[in-house]
C-alpha cells in the first residue's frame, strides 16, 4: 500500500535519500566514508611529537593535530563545507 502525505505536507518528487558520512574505524586510522568511497583519513603516528599526533587528509587537503577529535573535525570541515584546492595546472572541464 502506497503512503501518502498528510494535509499539509507537500510530496516531494524525485527525492532521493541524503547519503550521510560516516566514520569507519581501523587499527592505527580511522575513514570517514561518503557512500561507497572514502572522503578522508586520520592516522595515528605513534613516534610522533604530542603536538601533531594525528595526521589527516582530505582530497588535496592535508594537516595534523594533537588530538582524535580535532582530527577529525578538520576533515569534516574540509569534506563536508567543500573546501577543496583546484588544480593549478589542469585545463577547466567543459560539457
Amino acid at each position: 500500500m502506497a503512503r501518502t502525505p498528510r494535509q499539509g505536507q507537500r510530496r516531494r518528487s524525485g527525492a532521493r535519500p541524503r547519503i550521510k558520512p560516516a566514520w569507519e574505524r581501523g587499527y592505527l586510522s580511522h575513514g570517514l566514508w561518503l557512500g561507497k568511497s572514502r572522503v578522508g583519513v586520520v592516522k595515528l603516528e605513534r613516534d610522533g611529537p604530542g603536538d601533531s599526533r594525528y595526521r589527516w587528509e582530505a582530497g588535496t587537503l592535508a594537516g595534523a593535530a594533537p588530538t582524535l577529535k580535532e582530527a577529525k573535525r578538520a576533515v569534516e570541515e574540509a569534506v563536508l563545507m567543500g573546501t577543496m584546492q583546484l588544480p593549478l595546472f589542469d585545463p577547466p572541464q567543459r560539457a
